[in-house]
């Protein structure tokens, strides 16, 4: 019992036992954090929020593949009167292009018309004619720059505030920092769902906790089926025989923590607690029989269907339940060719369910503490790419997000890109300044929300400078 091998197959057989729970809810919903001092029932650091913050929850909607800022919130006259003509070679050249390396840039013009909408009069195009419902709820970001020009390191450093694999996620790190509002679900959640063209694959690292303890990173719950594997009971087992099972592993849990004192004992110890309280609380969320038909059909959600729709009503409801990040991905937008086709298809599939999330938290009074961010890992160019139509290629120096929610000022545009959409020029924002922006409503000083790691003391935002974007902050 004492031998320190014992430990390790001890971990190993604790961390890999279904008990009917999924190792993944497992590792996530580890108990709470042994060395943050001070910390509260459900977890979180001591001295957190570092101020009063104006946001309990963010709700991330990521446009994965790098949507258009030119055919949605980025209007252009110049570039659709210089349609066809070539590019400037001042603008692009020795810039990076992935994909357009020697080739003839001839610019392309935006694939749709815009119009001002709102009382605020922001320029959205007609591919989102549901955004344009929600104008002035939205805080449009036009001069967003990243460092990653291709699909999975830009992904990396968007989550993560770095393109090396393995660092926690932002969701992670905020978890960490200020523990879940729910006992009964974790407290950072990803949904995913496709459509469009060339859906590139979102790897599970991107919701990892990295050097922080397993319990902080993302659970990926399914499109269909159980939302977690093994969720409900195998079959013939019933609940109160899985309650004696946990019971006994708990108690040799307890013996053997009293002989050697392991604080990563003690976290399981509340995991297995966390998790069997999962069976009720899982199929209870994603069972919408309670919703009214008006909000299903103002979302276009079929439940079970994976959709995007759907995920957007279950991160309401995950929101509702104190869930402190929810990731939504939607893979398609990776619009190298047929450009106006697949911007139908992904505008179709995400515009109104976007516009329904936005709608029915303000309706709650919700949106007042949840901050919603919508944009991809990177733009397009401005330049025309042919593959079965006008598409364009991946792009870093300018691009466009929104945020909306508690502590933003809804219907302001924030930034400019230059007359062809290319180089961001006007109130830069660059990803870790998004960070430290979203750091900042939740209360949190991102200077000082870090972890010793390799040497540094390591941060969502990193060592390098970041701020608030203090301009569009209520």
């Amino acid at each position: 019992m004492n031998d320190p091998r014992g430990n390790l197959n001890r971990r190993t057989f604790l961390s890999n036992a279904g008990v009917g729970f999924g190792s993944v809810a497992l590792a996530s919903l580890l108990g709470r954090d042994a060395g943050a001092a001070g910390a509260d029932a459900l977890g979180g650091l001591a001295g957190l929020p570092h101020h009063p913050p104006k946001v309990k929850r963010v709700i991330f909607l990521c446009m994965a593949g790098g949507p258009s800022h030119l055919e949605t919130f980025d209007h252009k006259p110049t570039l659709a009167e210089m349609d066809g003509q070539p590019m400037p070679e001042s603008i692009t050249q020795g810039q990076p292009i992935a994909q357009l390396q020697g080739k003839e840039l001839k610019c392309l013009g935006p694939l749709t018309k815009f119009g001002k909408y709102g009382r605020s009069g922001q320029e959205i195009s007609d591919f989102l004619p549901w955004h344009q419902k929600i104008a002035d709820e939205i805080c449009i970001l036009r001069s967003l720059v990243t460092e990653q020009i291709n699909h999975d390191p830009a992904h990396t450093f968007m989550n993560t505030g770095t393109a090396i694999s393995g660092r926690p996620s932002m969701g992670s790190w905020i978890n960490y920092g200020l523990g879940s509002e729910s006992q009964d679900l974790p407290g950072f959640v990803v949904l995913t769902s496709v459509g469009g063209r060339n859906p590139q694959p979102i790897a599970s690292r991107q919701w990892s906790s990295g050097f922080l303890p397993s319990r902080f990173q993302g659970v990926e719950f399914n499109s269909s089926g159980d939302p977690v594997h093994y969720v409900a009971p195998p079959p013939g087992v019933t609940m109160s025989g899985q309650r004696k099972l946990v019971d006994t592993v708990q108690a040799l849990n307890k013996h053997r923590n009293q002989a050697v004192d392991n604080p990563e004992i003690a976290t399981r110890i509340a995991a297995y607690e966390m998790a069997f309280r999962m069976q009720t609380s899982v199929p209870e969320l994603v069972d919408v029989s309670d919703e009214p038909q008006h909000i299903l059909d103002m979302y276009g959600a079929q439940p079970g269907d994976g959709s995007f729709a759907s995920n957007c009503l279950l991160a309401r409801r995950l929101a509702e339940r104190g869930v402190r990040f929810i990731h939504l991905y939607h893979r398609g937008w990776d619009h190298h060719g047929d450009l106006k086709r697949y911007m139908n298809v992904c505008c179709g599939l995400t515009d109104k369910p976007t516009w329904a999330l936005i709608t029915d938290l303000k309706a709650r009074g919700m949106l007042d503490d949840t901050l919603v961010i919508w944009g991809g890992e990177f733009g397009r160019t401005p330049m025309f790419q042919g593959k079965g139509g006008p598409g364009r290629d991946h792009h870093i120096k300018g691009f466009s997000m929104w945020m909306a929610g508690g502590g933003i000022k809804g219907g302001l545009t924030h930034g400019a890109t230059d007359e062809f959409g290319y180089n961001a020029v006007d109130d830069v924002v660059h990803v870790r300044d998004l960070h430290a922006t979203m750091l900042h409503l939740l209360g949190i000083d991102h200077k000082r929300l870090s972890v010793p790691f390799q040497g540094l003391d390591m941060r969502l935002t990193g060592v390098e400078e970041a701020h608030p974007i203090h301009a569009i902050l209520t």
